[in-house]
């Protein structure tokens, strides 16, 4: 019966030293998964952060790109203005008007028709000065490009 002892405990002790083994190995298994998804949570911040630096700086370049877009739109809107003197007699009264014109064109294509405005020009008057005044469009472009407190520079 000696030997059947032996053989039993000399088993006995290889199923135990086996289950030492697999929670040992089971174990560092474990540290090194956790090591694994540490280094994975990490790589995943980063590309979160890299995403969002992305698509700001995407947003940041579209509206970029809109503004030079509008900017270039705007420049090529242009005001072409005309005026005269028109004189109406009527029997021994002589009445001099001025007459003003004005179209918004963008580049050579005109967007608007023509719009007349008249204005009893007196003696003495500069009919220059008085053409700037009457201004319709010339006056509402420049006060969008450059607002209505400050001056255009020429």
């Amino acid at each position: 019966m000696d030997p059947v002892v032996y053989i039993a405990w000399s088993g006995m002790c290889a199923a135990v030293t086996g289950l030492l083994v697999f929670f040992v190995m089971q174990s560092r298994m474990e540290v090194i998964l956790s090591k694994q998804r540490e280094e994975l949570a990490g790589a995943r911040a980063t590309l979160a952060v890299q995403q969002q630096s992305i698509e700001a700086s995407l947003k940041n370049m579209e509206e970029t790109t809109r503004r030079v877009a509008l900017d270039q739109f705007i420049a090529d809107i242009r005001v072409e203005e005309r005026h005269y003197t028109r004189e109406h007699k009527l029997l021994l009264n002589t009445k001099k008007v001025l007459v003003r014109q004005e179209r918004i064109f963008f580049r050579n294509i005109p967007l608007s028709n023509w719009i007349e405005q008249e204005m009893p020009l007196e003696d003495g008057a500069d009919p220059e000065q008085l053409s700037q005044s009457m201004s319709i469009f010339a006056n509402a472009l420049r006060e969008e490009i450059v607002g209505p407190n400050q001056t255009l520079l020429r």
